[in-house]
């Protein structure tokens, strides 16, 4: 028996199936989940828009507490629509 490359192969050999499950299982997973995480902000954000424009919202009072979550969060969401400053000056960022 040689021993050329045994350990070495063995472990080439592993990362190659880690590398195809990781493909076949967990990207499109992690894709998916992203994409559905990005569609709730939109839906929300779509919420406290249409609110703030005077459309009657069923739950009013309980969106009143997500607005600071929504300030925090808008930083992200205008640099990924591709602005680099959203607002007024000292309105926000």
């Amino acid at each position: 028996m040689s021993a050329e490359g045994g350990p070495g192969r063995l472990r080439a050999a592993w990362r190659a199936v880690e590398r195809v499950h990781d493909e076949v299982f967990v990207e499109p997973l992690r894709r998916a989940g992203a994409r559905e995480v990005r569609r709730q902000d939109d839906v929300l954000r779509a919420l406290v828009l249409l609110e703030s424009l005077g459309v009657d919202n069923p739950v009013a009072y309980e969106t009143l507490d997500l607005v600071p979550y929504l300030v925090a969060d808008l930083h992200a969401w205008h640099q990924r629509m591709g602005r680099a400053e959203f607002g007024d000056a000292g309105v926000c960022c």
